[in-house]
């Protein structure tokens, strides 16, 4: 059988002007993954990310490690299917409602760092409209729509892929979260209570045959963990 292994990208920079950068924490937490793969002996035989800065910026630190300790990796692709939805224009679309019974939420969502319970509850409010499907916004991306678009890429990787190879794809939370609903059948809310559990640079391992998917395993951050330092441990 072959493997795929989702990993998420490494610690942005949430609340700044450009949140696709990764902080010096999500740099760290890209060599520790990869430190970690060279340890487990894990060589892929294909890499790819999604166009996002954070995605490849993710790969590039954790293939770096795999380099330096001798393992001859391959160059990382490029796939816009495995992108992360736009949290910004889901939230710029469905605040305009929520403002009705939350009227804090602008102040809120303009200083998500000094509120970051209020934010992620907000969030998970409007995530939980949009992945409805009851609350469509014309010129904003479903989630049906982001779905497909991921199961786009994911067929392209297994029509390409052979039978015993490993795979690594640098993506982020909503991506996977979107796989896992895909592969395993999960409704959409059920998938975001798993997705606000995805670690920074965790890895979730696929088996394939064929086109035959499984999940073998989501959320491994043993990496991070065997430090005992729980700041390497985030979630944005």
């Amino acid at each position: 059988m072959g493997s795929i292994y989702l990993i998420r990208h490494g610690q942005a920079s949430f609340g700044a002007d450009d949140y696709d950068v990764l902080s010096p924490l999500g740099i760290r937490q890209g060599e520790l993954l990869g430190a970690h793969l060279a340890q487990l002996g894990i060589q892929f035989d294909r890499c790819l990310s999604g166009d996002l800065r954070r995605q490849h910026d993710t790969g590039q630190a954790a293939l770096a490690q795999l380099r330096a300790a001798g393992q001859s990796t391959p160059d990382i692709e490029t796939d816009s299917a495995f992108n992360e939805f736009s949290a910004d224009q889901v939230i710029r679309a469905h605040l305009p409602d929520l403002l009705a019974t939350e009227p804090e939420a602008l102040h809120i969502l303009r200083n998500a760092t000094q509120h970051r319970a209020e934010f992620q509850r907000l969030f998970a409010v409007i995530i939980g409209r949009w992945i409805s499907g009851e609350h469509e916004k014309d010129g904003l991306l479903s989630w049906q729509g982001f779905l497909e678009q991921v199961h786009s890429g994911l067929q392209r990787v297994l029509q390409q892929a052979e039978s015993s190879q490993r795979i690594a794809i640098f993506t982020s939370g909503g991506t996977i979260t979107a796989l896992l609903q895909l592969i395993i059948g999960l409704p959409a809310s059920k998938a975001f209570e798993l997705n606000w559990q995805i670690v920074n640079t965790s890895l979730s391992c696929l088996k394939f045959r064929g086109h035959e998917l499984a999940l073998a395993s989501f959320n491994s951050h043993v990496h991070l963990q065997l430090l005992k330092t729980p700041a390497l441990i985030t979630f944005r």
